[in-house]
């Protein structure tokens, strides 16, 4: 347990450092359940208040990582640029989260088995879960404070960002740690940005003015045009949109107008 619990191989470990060091040696030893904090303390050589100053209660030793990810999260998002993309800052800030599970697989790996077979750890990490989404979604909320839908798609695209998140980062943890969980998690996220995050400007520049009035007056419905190619049998449907319609509607009016 290097990276997460420990300030380097050379280093003598902290008494918190000790502590989970010591928990963690007793849960894969005896179990979670068989463990008791007097047997912790004991091992890790130091007092119960010992124990208590670092951790409300022996599910909290199981991770103790997740305050110091979540008050590097906030910090994150607060710092964030006012001009930027919101929801590409949403999922950097929940890289970081990554980050630290990727600074020591090892653990990462034993923590994950661990919470899998224990029913109250799993009750534990969900909780700690939710207080992230709910940092993510505040973000989203003050970012999109002028939007009629802001406090729903906050909620929405937050757990859309945890669910992607999630799968990158169980199915590496399931191989034991072995992959890019990198690569992974780039194309989960990538999900979540072209979803939400504003559609790019076409190259070569903004359309003129009259295309652009035509496509501001436009129904977000498919329009009832379908036109021939070259003679051929083939149709095309063309369908203009308003700015701003979500890719989720965009995509089922397509598919209406294919029949689809």
């Amino acid at each position: 347990m290097a990276a997460a619990v420990s300030t380097g191989d050379d280093a003598k470990p902290t008494m918190r450092e000790s502590l989970v060091q010591a928990a963690f040696q007793l849960f894969l030893d005896r179990g979670f359940e068989q463990t008791t904090i007097d047997d912790i303390v004991s091992l890790a050589g130091v007092g119960r208040r010992s124990f208590f100053r670092y951790f409300p209660s022996k599910e909290d030793v199981v991770f103790p990582d997740h305050e110091g990810c979540l008050v590097d999260m906030t910090e994150f998002l607060h710092t964030a640029p006012l001009d930027g993309d919101p929801v590409a800052q949403v999922c950097d800030a929940s890289r970081l989260v990554l980050r630290m599970y990727a600074a020591d697989p090892l653990f990462s790996v034993q923590r994950y088995r661990l919470t899998r077979q224990v029913p109250g750890l799993r009750a534990h990490e969900l909780s700690v879960v939710w207080r992230y989404e709910r940092a993510l979604a505040e973000h989203l909320r003050e970012r999109g404070a002028d939007r009629a839908d802001g406090a729903l798609r906050a909620d929405v695209v937050s757990a859309a960002v945890v669910a992607a998140h999630n799968h990158a980062l169980r199915t590496w943890l399931r191989a034991g740690g072995e992959g890019d969980v990198q690569a992974a998690m780039d194309e989960a996220l990538g999900y979540v940005t072209r979803a939400f995050s504003p559609a790019p400007p076409l190259s070569g520049g903004s359309v003129d003015a009259a295309a652009g009035d035509a496509l501001a007056k436009a129904p977000a419905a498919p329009m009832d045009r379908v036109t021939p190619v070259d003679g051929e049998d083939e149709q095309v449907v063309v369908m203009l949109a308003r700015k701003g319609t979500p890719l989720w509607q965009v995509v089922r009016d397509v598919e209406s107008a294919l029949g689809q």
